[in-house]
């Protein structure tokens, strides 16, 4: 019976290690090249990315991130955009770069957010290299999972 109970605690503490481990996806967005190309209908140079093998693997699959909202989708739209960091410090105020965001679509409305909310996503993981009117990064038919 002794062996039974330090069987099945040797278990327990596994499977919760293998539960907390998450895979940083900030990270992988990361390991993307930029090259600043000119955009002709703007009249000025954007980044477009490359993405990497491995990203690429990662296309139509479902990820979960963590992130900061940050309000700068336009009113109105079905979507949000999360950070790696919180606003003061985003791609659109701080200086991070365009790996550091990702565009939300999620399944149903969700409710609203407040600016730095840190909220939990889970969505199909879409890879964005031409329409400048997206971020390169987007989750699809995405659904909260905390906040």
């Amino acid at each position: 019976m002794k062996k039974w109970m330090i069987v099945w605690a040797c278990m327990a503490a596994c499977s919760v290690s293998f539960a907390q481990t998450k895979k940083d996806f900030w990270t992988e967005f990361a390991k993307t090249k930029f090259e600043p190309k000119y955009y002709e209908k703007l009249g000025e140079y954007l980044f477009y990315p490359t993405f990497p093998a491995e990203l690429k693997a990662l296309e139509g699959k479902e990820i979960t991130m963590e992130g900061f909202y940050v309000p700068f989708s336009p009113e109105g739209e079905s979507y949000i955009i999360i950070s790696k960091y919180p606003m003061s410090q985003c791609f659109f105020c701080g200086g991070a770069g365009p790996e550091s965001i990702a565009e939300v679509n999620f399944a149903k409305s969700p409710s609203k957010f407040q600016v730095d909310d840190l909220i939990t996503i889970k969505g199909k993981l879409r890879l964005n290299t031409d329409n400048m009117d997206h971020v390169n990064f987007i989750l699809d038919q995405a659904v909260l999972m905390s906040k």
